[in-house]
């Protein structure tokens, strides 16, 4: 039987991130040594006293649904982390826990957004964005940027953007994939134009605010204009920090409508996030941070030797990172000069099967010509992936 789906699932497309993982992952299997460079997932350990709070909350049948928001303690863990890190006031009904900062996102969506509205995003991007918008009905508005602008939008771009449909803004930085934070300058002259159209609800997305080395310290738009807090929604969550990717928790603080919205939508779908991995996030939370800066030095000295063996290679151009765990290396000249090579695409397919390198191709970031390399493995795995880079393009 040849079952018709619908059009909703037709329109959008797989993550592009998770294919390079799995066909990588298939390779491995077939016995081929691939070198994973493509998933944004550190590669450290959880901390061990999250663990143990896991399993002190797993022995003491802590395993029973919970409230749908999440629970009491994570709540009021969040509250303080907001306040304590971000100077930011949050009441109880102002939180919501999910599965993930990407399922805060898209109960966001699916509570903001009605068809006909428009999300401006600027590009790169982080590649579930366009499609989740496409999923709650909504219309995507794609704004460019360029190397010289270092990848950044302009408060020109974004007012030249925003029209009578425009219902949300996202904002992501540290980015990902390019790697590069906003400035406080730059922060606030984007909130100016924002500060003129409080029918935009803006979302930042600050999954990756700890890891970070360009800033003396993380600020996100509403720090910078404070103005801007009745619509804006602050998405974070434990996984990239703390090392916490398979724990699956997010949270977002925002206006309680909003909050509230995006709480039946979660009611309807996941319920309540994992009762153990929220035992386990509170303790990321409220716990030692030192983890943190250990592996924040131990990402910039890998940052550091990938940046400067890719501007080796010919036809490669790659702008230093200022945070997260990823480099966005131009890859046109490279492109360029490749018999049988006519875009990114074809090269990160190239790359993985003749070279043994799993990367994922620009384009899935709205980036043409680029490539997202993630250097969250083992430095011998980035100097082995490095000499296979350099020798499968020379």
């Amino acid at each position: 039987m040849d079952v018709k789906i619908s059009q909703r699932a037709a329109s959008i497309k797989p993550s592009p991130t998770l294919a390079v993982s799995a066909k990588a992952g298939q390779l491995r299997a077939e016995g081929r040594d691939i070198i994973g460079l493509g998933a944004g997932e550190p590669d450290f350990d959880t901390p061990e006293h999250i663990k143990q709070a896991a399993i002190q909350a797993l022995n003491e049948g802590f395993t029973k649904y919970t409230a749908v928001g999440g629970t009491a303690g994570l709540i009021q863990a969040i509250i303080q982390k907001f306040k304590r890190e971000n100077d930011l006031e949050y009441s109880t009904d102002q939180i919501l826990v999910s599965c993930g900062c990407k399922h805060s996102l898209y109960n966001l969506m699916q509570a903001l957004l009605n068809a006909g509205d428009e999300v401006i995003i600027p590009a790169p991007y982080w590649v579930s964005y366009p499609d989740m918008a496409k999923l709650a009905g909504a219309e995507t508005v794609i704004i460019k940027t360029n190397a010289e602008g270092n990848l950044k939008i302009t408060p020109e771009q974004l007012q030249a953007a925003i029209t009578s449909k425009t219902r949300l803004f996202i904002l992501n930085s540290p980015s990902n994939p390019t790697g590069v934070c906003y400035t406080p300058d730059e922060l606030a002259s984007l909130g100016k134009v924002l500060a003129n159209h409080p029918d935009i609800v803006i979302a930042t997305d600050d999954i990756y605010e700890h890891i970070l080395w360009g800033q003396e310290s993380f600020q996100n738009i509403v720090n910078v204009c404070p103005d801007l807090y009745d619509h804006t929604v602050v998405l974070n969550g434990v996984s990239k920090a703390y090392s916490m990717t398979g724990w699956r928790i997010g949270y977002a603080g925002g206006p309680a409508s909003l909050i509230q919205a995006m709480k039946k939508i979660q009611s309807q779908s996941t319920s309540n996030p994992t009762s153990i991995s929220q035992v386990a996030a509170q303790a990321a939370l409220e716990g030692d941070q030192s983890y943190i800066n250990t592996s924040n030095k131990i990402f910039k000295e890998r940052h550091d030797f990938v940046h400067e063996q890719l501007n080796k290679i010919e036809g490669i151009e790659c702008h230093a990172s200022e945070g997260t765990f990823y480099l966005f290396p131009n890859f046109q000249g490279v492109i360029d000069r490749m018999e049988n090579i006519n875009n990114d695409i074809e090269l990160a397919e190239y790359l993985l099967e003749q070279g043994e390198i799993a990367m994922v191709p620009g384009s899935a970031f709205g980036a043409p010509g680029y490539i997202r390399l993630s250097f969250a493995t083992s430095m011998e795995n980035l100097q082995k992936g490095m000499e296979r880079l350099e020798k499968a393009l020379t």
